[in-house]
């Protein structure tokens, strides 16, 4: 199977996914029931951050057992991948760690199929994680509905695309691994989130304000950065890499803390401010981020392999699915806000991409992300109170 289908096939099971939002049983508030045993810790993100310690340890037991069964050559398996992988972290506090742990040869399934096993929690705890601090209640309804086993599957289906293009002599181990992860992973999930009594409560909460949608792309950055430091030294196998990222992982897990506290002190952030280009703006971005749940990982691998213009494509058409119902439900002024919103988004992300040109493609990525979407809360801001007294002015 081609990337290429992947992105048609995700991308239109993203879009027909919009019937979810409307549908009642299918994205409903949580009964009672559901929610009275619920415990503040259990959220997506202290899943995830189980899973990414899980990640860092499988890494140091591949360090092991490459040192001690391979003398720290890794070459036998760096030569089937592409360039950038295997940065061992091979100093001597590693070498006297790894002289102490008896039978490395039993470590030998660390390498690839471990992670074939964690890839999919980690990257589908991180996108609700993401939509939980837009909107808890989108992060519920989304996550306990079937969205969830849909974008495990494909998610699953894209791996395994990889995988086979990238073929070595653990591929199949790896794919079976990767089918019983897709099987586990989101019921897992989905009781993790009924546990999760915070988010449950607020299932109700009105869309951010123009402080909550700032929060919101300080969030997208600090995560994205947490996700590309955990993808270049951990799961590509560069641990050598680590001391260089760790400053900047731990300031992002300072960022999220922080806007985590503001959260609660703001009381714009929790939408009672919000106004009509800003709730636009909120709801538009609430539904792309559900819509994006499945093909996400698809349009995303699209561009990498070949496929450009048809991953633009597939997230041009999940934006559209989006934007239609949210602009169908909103006065016209308002609607006609989000056009300077777009043009001020899509300049500014173009402005991202120029000032990181030459640094790896995510990165720009996030970087083009991240100003995009605050230039278009503080243009639907401005935009609110400019109409602001023109409506006022009309009903009076």
């Amino acid at each position: 199977m081609s990337i290429g289908t992947l992105l048609v096939d995700t991308a239109v099971a993203g879009s027909a996914a919009a019937s979810l939002w409307q549908a009642p049983r299918a994205l409903r508030h949580p009964a009672p029931s559901e929610v009275a045993n619920g415990r503040r810790g259990a959220n997506p993100e202290v899943a995830l951050a189980a899973v990414t310690a899980l990640i860092f340890l499988n890494q140091v037991l591949v360090t092991v057992y490459l040192l001690r069964v391979h003398g720290g050559d890794a070459s036998f398996v760096a030569r089937l991948l592409p360039p950038g992988w295997f940065d061992l972290a091979d100093g001597p506090t590693m070498r006297a760690f790894a002289a102490h742990v008896p039978a490395p040869e039993l470590l030998a399934p660390c390498l690839l199929r471990v992670p074939a096993l964690l890839e999919l929690p980690f990257v589908l705890l991180v996108f609700l994680a993401v939509l939980r601090r837009l909107d808890p209640g989108a992060y519920w309804r989304a996550a306990l509905s079937p969205l969830l086993p849909l974008a495990a599957a494909s998610y699953t289906a894209v791996f395994c695309a990889v995988e086979w293009q990238l073929r070595t002599p653990w591929t199949e181990q790896d794919i079976a691994l990767r089918l019983l992860s897709a099987a586990l992973t989101p019921p897992a999930t989905a009781a993790l989130v009924r546990r999760d009594a915070r988010a449950a409560d607020r299932a109700p909460a009105r869309p951010p304000g123009t402080a909550g949608l700032l929060l919101f792309a300080v969030d997208l950055a600090a995560l994205g950065h947490l996700v590309l430091a955990v993808y270049d030294t951990a799961l590509l196998y560069n641990l050598g890499r680590l001391p260089g990222r760790l400053p900047g992982a731990v300031a992002a897990v300072a960022v999220l803390a922080a806007t985590a506290l503001l959260r609660r002190r703001i009381p714009s952030a929790t939408g009672s401010a919000a106004q009509p280009a800003t709730r636009l703006l909120a709801d538009g971005l609430r539904r792309s981020l559900v819509l994006f749940f499945a093909p996400a990982l698809a349009i995303r691998y699209g561009v990498n392999f070949g496929t450009p213009l048809l991953a633009a494509a597939a997230g041009l058409l999940v934006l559209l699915a989006a934007a239609v119902p949210a602009l169908a439900t909103r006065p016209r002024t308002s609607a006609l806000a989000l056009v300077p919103a777009a043009l001020a988004a899509l300049l500014a992300a173009a402005a991202a991409v120029r000032l990181t040109a030459g640094v790896h493609y995510e990165t720009a990525l996030l970087g083009a992300a991240v100003a995009a979407v605050a230039a278009a809360v503080l243009t639907c801001r401005l935009a609110d109170r400019v109409l602001s007294p023109a409506v006022a002015g009309r009903r009076r």
